[in-house]
């Protein structure tokens, strides 16, 4: 029996046709065979997405999606596996090739963002960052100058922004070999800069605040970075940070990006479809 979409977070048709192709064959497909799944990919995939949007406990999920532990399990082999990246990336491509960019970035912004965490954070993956004061995880975020999420690596929030940078940017590097320039803040400052140069042939430039200014101001670049840290807070679950595990959380932060995207597609879709039924209609 097919479940009844009936929350905000859930799929649409557009969105499932976007994401489906993107996941991996189920085992029972295979040569090597295995069980055949249970619960249709869709609602695993609109459990996920109510988790992450309105932020309520695992054990919590409304009795008409699957059971919660088949839908973390889910969550946490596609982690291991890549997929979840793998989905965030082909969005990514498909979004820039929609507004007239080449599927990969070449610039990108970078920025972190403490969060406190909830008492399910141990102490071995959280700290205190004394500037912001606050005791959780730290959100390093790397988007394109669209905004668009490339990647994401969550830290203790006590780790220094340089320091998790030199991790984050060699994956980043691995991951988009394409990349040349990564714009900054002043925190990624220093010995950052001629270590990305010489052992990962990046640029990275930093955007530093007017010595004059007042108050709040828009800087060139880093804006970009800032707005889309927004997005993903607006999905409740990363108001703060509840999972036990730091690659869950990353897995939950892309999630979030992948619902924004997979949203973005679907709208220039209907907008077009609406644009030609219009334009037939006066020909006419």
């Amino acid at each position: 029996m097919t479940r009844r979409r009936c929350y905000p977070s859930d799929t649409f048709d557009g969105e499932w046709a976007l994401i489906e192709p993107l996941l991996p064959i189920p085992a029972c497909e295979t040569k090597a065979g295995g069980r055949p799944e249970k619960h249709p990919r869709r609602e695993i995939v609109d459990a996920i997405r109510y988790v992450v949007d309105t932020g309520c406990k695992w054990r919590a999920l409304p009795k008409d999606f699957p059971p919660w532990r088949t839908v973390f399990g889910f969550i946490a082999r596609w982690a291991a596996a890549g997929v979840t990246g793998q989905i965030r990336d082909q969005l990514s491509a498909r979004v820039r090739r929609d507004v007239g960019r080449a599927p990969g970035a070449v610039a990108t912004v970078i920025d972190s963002q403490s969060v406190k965490a909830a008492e399910t954070v141990g102490h071995d993956s959280r700290g205190y960052d004394a500037a912001k004061k606050i005791n959780g995880r730290k959100r390093h975020l790397v988007v394109d100058t669209k905004g668009l999420p490339l990647f994401v690596m969550v830290t203790p929030a006590d780790m220094t922004d340089r320091d998790a940078a030199k991790g984050g940017l060699f994956r980043l590097r691995l991951m988009h070999p394409e990349i040349t320039i990564v714009w900054a803040d002043s925190a990624y400052a220093g010995q950052l800069v001629g270590w990305a140069r010489k052992y990962l042939n990046l640029t990275v430039k930093t955007v530093s605040r007017p010595k004059d200014a007042k108050g709040f101001v828009v800087l060139p670049r880093r804006w970009v970075v800032e707005r889309s840290q927004a997005w993903v807070m607006h999905a409740r679950r990363h108001a703060r940070d509840y999972e036990r595990l730091v690659q869950h959380s990353e897995s939950l932060i892309t999630w979030a990006a992948v619902t924004l995207m997979t949203r973005r597609i679907t709208q220039r879709q209907s907008k077009r479809s609406g644009q030609s039924a219009s334009s037939e209609a006066q020909r006419d």
